[in-house]
């Protein structure tokens, strides 16, 4: 990607090295799931003698809001050690991030709408959010009660362990957390939480696969206009978002964690899925081809 040099969002707000230590707020979280960060747990208690299917339990099935869980040890003090690469890959987030508010504000504004931009949290080890405390090991996510998209920039090393290599397989995962706050915006986010409610636990869970897709859309058709208007991507830049997406399919991650691939548990959608509908939104680079809810009715 040809991302130095480029304009840094306003929106970033550096957290890095704080501690939290509130457990209030309620909320419903977006996005995330098992990142490459909850596989090594998995592993860690496999190989320590715990009981890893456990974990994977509670990891597949979401952490309770609220939670409290153990501190990173650097956190205990707020005195988190910084690098030059983190501090590289913050520039980055900072800069993908501007590109994604100056092709949802073109997008908003010839939609006759005004386009309000999230912010973007970096934190170390643990957050607090309108959603409850969150850890790293849940990977990145949005809040729509205080309209955040949150992460820990050790995701992206689990990302590339995974299979998600290349600056461009990043920029995908900031694109599909901003799409859940536009699809915040757009009021999808409640609806779905609403019929969720009244839903079996299979029904919910094919409701989130719909929402991540349409995210996965949502980020394909900011990579089309970065490109087609600002000339962002480089080669190989589409593949990298390609492999990203399969890379943190609910099966590929199953697998990974050495467990039975089990599609009525999944929250996220399939390799296959997410690739193809981020394939769809960057090469149409049009909203409405992103209804994954209406190509769902249709079977």
């Amino acid at each position: 990607m040809k991302w130095r040099g480029g304009r840094r969002s306003s929106n970033v707000e550096d957290r890095r090295g704080q501690s939290s230590g509130s457990t209030g707020g309620r909320g419903v979280k977006m996005g995330g799931g098992i990142s490459g960060i909850g596989i090594i747990l998995l592993i860690i208690v496999f190989l320590t003698g715990g009981n890893p299917m456990s974990l994977l339990g509670d990891l597949l099935g979401g952490q309770q809001q609220g939670q409290v869980q153990q501190v990173d040890p650097r956190m205990q003090s707020g005195t988190a050690t910084r690098n030059p690469q983190e501090d590289e890959q913050a520039d980055f987030v900072s800069v993908v991030l501007a590109d994604t508010e100056d092709t949802w504000n073109a997008i908003f504004s010839q939609a006759g709408a005004r386009y309000e931009p999230p912010k973007l949290v970096m934190f170390t080890g643990q957050v607090q959010s309108a959603c409850g405390m969150n850890t790293a090991a849940s990977g990145p996510f949005y809040c729509p009660g205080d309209r955040k998209v949150y992460i820990d920039l050790s995701f992206f090393s689990q990302l590339e362990r995974m299979g998600g290599k290349g600056d461009f397989a990043r920029a995908y995962v900031i694109g599909h957390e901003v799409a859940h706050h536009i699809q915040n915006l757009q009021g999808i986010s409640m609806q779905v939480q609403q019929a969720q409610r009244r839903a079996s636990k299979i029904e919910a869970n094919q409701m989130s696969v719909l929402t991540e897709l349409q995210a996965d859309c949502y980020a394909g058709v900011w990579a089309n206009h970065a490109e087609n208007q600002r000339d962002l991507l480089e080669r190989g830049d589409v593949e990298e978002g390609m492999q990203a997406a399969a890379s943190i399919g609910d099966d590929a991650i199953m697998r990974g964690a050495g467990a039975r691939v089990r599609p009525e548990s999944f929250t996220h959608g399939s390799s296959k899925q997410r690739v193809e509908w981020f394939r769809r939104g960057i090469t149409t680079g049009d909203m409405n081809q992103c209804d994954t809810f209406a190509a769902a009715q249709r079977g």
